[in-house]
């Protein structure tokens, strides 16, 4: 019997199947389409998505399948102009802090989910995932012990699964949201666009602007123009809905600038962004992730990005779970968690404007100001029972992570092209100051095979906060779980109590030593 169902073979899906299959826990992954994703969009896959990927050791993977896409420039991000030919590069105000490259040990890469989603599922097959593609979820019913579904094959054959848990991947129309009765909110429907793919041979044109965005704006046609690898490209605008497959043709040339170049039109497709968040991430033994459970304009390019990161986030605290590691109330803390940073990315989302690349970092075309983009991606803090809190607070107004707990485990660069982030396993880890005597025996005592420990520099213990006797315990999501800023009397038993309190193992109240 699977532990766990996946129903939906997309991004967050499949992601979910590599995350579940890394901690330790078996999945099948039913997907009612035969094939991955056609459509090339969710094309930035931003750094702390390929921190994660990095983690379970696919990184390089994704990265191949991007370098059609990959940046060969560096400098500006987008262009604007009447046309391709014309735009000139956007000097996009820097946001405040430090630059992304001193705090993560990836980089962002270009990386459309038609090209991505066949590598996630190559890559889950070669793992031993079990993945079901041409089977579609027919029915499902949850009880107290577990997860009843009835799934039904290509050829009509149908089949029941039990599952200990499932999780909803099955796109911003879920249906087992909407049998769950989850309500969504947000800022609902926005202008409804036109988004135009198409081929084109544009290398003698946009050299190392190959793939940056460009913002088009001239007497026929307004929009925005991304690459999306191999000649392809897409064009997005409002209006102009009813034109033929020839006239879309000529629109695309006085986008790019050149009246006789060929253009072959692929695909008009009309839709709607919006912001729509699930009020819910999960209901007993179900839960949602992606679009299922948010839905957010494009404009930040953080949609898929955040539903990988959700997946990541629960895909551990099922693992633990199911190994009896943890109380099954440990899962209570995904909805806790990631709830309000799906709710704000998909809120900052929508205040950008595909309209003006300008407003990038400034403010929204209401007049609200828009968040710094790090903090966005990887200045997030939890507040959930699954993080012992030491009133130490992130800022949201510039990202300066130093080990509070609930944020992501700061970068420092170590030997070999080494990052503390790859010290973090499928397991809990503690990270302590150069005195890591007392740690020793707490560890050993803890009863966690998988616990590992760290002793690195006075100077990274003093970063994060600590003494050079103190210590950080890291969850395997890479987030800080507990900080003792000091060793405290008795370390075995202040360690032992905040792995119970973590886990919901125990009413803990205070844990010594922060």
């Amino acid at each position: 019997m699977p532990r766990v169902l996946i129903v939906g073979g997309g991004l967050a899906g499949l992601s979910a199947a590599l995350f579940l299959n890394w901690y330790g826990a078996e999945a099948v992954l039913v997907e009612r389409r035969r094939e991955t994703s056609t459509l090339p969009k969710a094309r930035r896959i931003n750094v702390r998505t390929v921190e994660i990927f990095r983690q379970i050791g696919i990184a390089e993977r994704v990265l191949a399948a991007s370098r059609t896409m990959t940046f060969r420039g560096g400098g500006q991000l987008a262009s604007a102009g009447p046309s391709v030919v014309a735009a000139k590069p956007l000097d996009l105000p820097r946001p405040p802090g430090p630059a992304p490259a001193g705090v993560t040990p990836v980089r962002t890469c270009l990386c459309a989910q038609d090209l991505l989603e066949p590598v996630l599922r190559e890559i889950a097959a070669e793992r031993g995932v079990e993945l079901r593609f041409g089977v579609e979820c027919r029915d499902w019913s949850a009880d107290a012990d577990g997860v009843t579904a009835t799934v039904r094959a290509g050829d009509g054959g149908t089949e029941t699964l039990r599952a200990d848990y499932l999780i909803a991947a099955d796109g911003a129309h879920s249906e087992i949201r909407e049998r769950l009765g989850i309500a969504r909110g947000g800022r609902g429907a926005m202008e409804t666009l036109v988004n135009i793919e198409f081929h084109a041979d544009l290398s003698a044109l946009v050299d190392d602007r190959e793939n940056r965005i460009f913002q088009i704006d001239n007497e026929h046609m307004a929009g925005g123009l991304a690459g999306a690898g191999g000649g392809r490209w897409l064009f997005t605008t409002a209006g102009y809905h009813r034109l033929s497959q020839r006239e879309w043709a000529e629109a695309m040339r006085a986008v790019i600038g050149v009246p006789d170049i060929a253009v072959r039109v692929d695909r008009v497709m009309e839709w709607t962004p919006g912001m729509f968040v699930a009020d819910r991430f999960g209901a007993g033994r179900v839960f949602l992730v992606g679009d299922a459970a948010h839905v957010m304009p494009p404009y930040a390019a953080l949609g898929a990005n955040t539903g990988i990161q959700a997946a990541h986030n629960l895909a551990w605290k099922l693992a633990d779970v199911l190994r009896g590691a943890a109380s099954p109330r440990l899962l209570d803390t995904y909805h806790d968690e990631r709830h309000p940073v799906g709710w704000f990315t998909a809120d900052q989302s929508s205040l950008r404007s595909a309209a003006d690349l300008r407003r990038k970092y400034g403010t929204a075309p209401d007049g609200t100001a828009l968040a710094d983009p790090t903090v966005l991606i990887l200045g997030a803090q939890y507040r959930s029972a699954a993080v012992i809190a030491d009133g130490s607070v992130a800022p949201t107004d510039r990202f300066a992570l130093s080990g509070q707990p609930g944020t992501r485990l700061p970068h420092r660069p170590l030997d070999h092209d080494r990052s503390t982030l790859d010290l973090i396993g499928p397991d809990f880890a503690l990270l302590t100051g150069p005195d890591a005597a007392q740690w020793k025996p707490a560890v050993d005592a803890a009863a966690r095979p998988g616990l590992r420990l760290h002793s690195l520099d006075a100077a990274w213990a003093a970063s994060v906060g600590l003494d050079d006797t103190g210590a950080l315990l890291v969850r395997p999501d890479q987030v800080v779980a507990w900080r003792a800023r000091r060793a405290p009397v008795d370390p075995a038993r202040a360690l032992r109590e905040s792995l119970d309190r973590v886990l919901l193992r125990s009413e803990v109240v205070a844990v010594e030593g922060r």
